[in-house]
């Protein structure tokens, strides 16, 4: 410790050098990070990662603060990360910087390593809102992008077959999507998303416009296909419920601009069905993301 200076504050649990946001004061560092032991790269790394967008009229609003957090590779399981925070925080931007579509004014997203600096196949984003070409079929949409890359029509529909059937879309395929529900355009979302088997799916509030009911199948789809293809899947929502069901760590963020409060790594529940929902340590943890949600800022 130097003289003349405080304890030095000690980073955030399970992220190296982060200091998280204190709820009380609202004051914040700049998140640092020490070299991991191993020398690889973490899959995913944001890094003090700032946007302020500027409109026609050169107003700015400063929508992400200082945002830090490593997601490492497990290559023998799937991993669901969940951004928790009010509507209009900047979850969403955090996703789109990630995917390249909004580059940082301040910080830097890395991929296993490698700078961002646009659009990949590395990363595949699934938004709320349905994006499916509605003159192409099921499988047209699914296949669109192995089309683009110069795949064989052979190899195209052996990849597509096998991708429809993992979001129960096989007797769907020859469909067009005027004829489909909700939730099935979004498995095609999925579908097309996961074709090009990116390193990291960003998902935002891509269930947000359904049903309860099915909403709660797209969430146990969703933890089967990360299961099944060991995917990393950053999530966002609003909802508490579907934060603690499908995550394995929660980023709990404060109001516009977006910056980290807390991270909460959810337990590994052995077994996750509607259940679980009323069970009492899925409510332990409910209550707990709430009381960090709504902790009462100190005079």
């Amino acid at each position: 410790m130097a003289d003349n200076q405080g304890p030095i504050p000690l980073p955030q649990s399970g992220e190296p050098g982060t200091i998280a946001v204190d709820v009380a004061t609202q004051q914040y560092a700049k998140p640092t990070y020490h070299a991991d032991q191993s020398g690889v790269p973490p899959k995913l790394r944001v890094s003090n990662l700032s946007v302020t967008y500027i409109d026609r009229n050169g107003n700015r609003t400063e929508a992400v603060r200082d945002v830090s957090f490593d997601v490492l590779d497990k290559p023998d399981s799937g991993e669901i990360v969940v951004f928790l925070g009010p509507s209009g925080c900047g979850k969403s931007t955090i996703l789109k910087a990630v995917a390249g579509l909004f580059p940082p004014t301040e910080g830097e997203v890395l991929v296993d390593g490698k700078p961002v600096v646009d659009v990949g196949r590395d990363r595949g984003m699934v938004f709320q809102a349905y994006t499916s070409f509605g003159w192409l079929t099921v499988r047209e949409n699914v296949e669109y992008g192995l089309k683009l890359q110069g795949t064989k029509k052979s190899e195209r529909r052996k990849i597509s077959d096998s991708i429809l059937k993992s979001v129960g879309l096989a007797d769907f395929a020859e469909r067009y999507p005027k004829d489909l529900s909700g939730g099935m355009k979004q498995r095609v979302a999925i579908a097309r998303t996961l074709v090009n088997n990116p390193r990291v799916v960003l998902m935002d509030e891509p269930f947000g416009a359904l049903d309860p009911q099915t909403r709660w199948g797209m969430q146990s789809l969703l933890l089967d296909i990360s299961r099944a293809e060991n995917n990393t899947i950053l999530f966002v929502t609003h909802d508490v419920s579907e934060a603690v069901y499908l995550a394995d760590t929660i980023y709990v963020l404060s109001h516009r601009p977006a910056r980290i409060l807390h991270k909460v790594d959810v337990p590994a529940f052995p077994v996750r069905d509607i259940a679980l929902k009323s069970a009492p340590e899925f409510r332990a943890v409910e209550k707990k993301l709430l009381d960090l949600i709504y902790a009462p800022a100190k005079s």
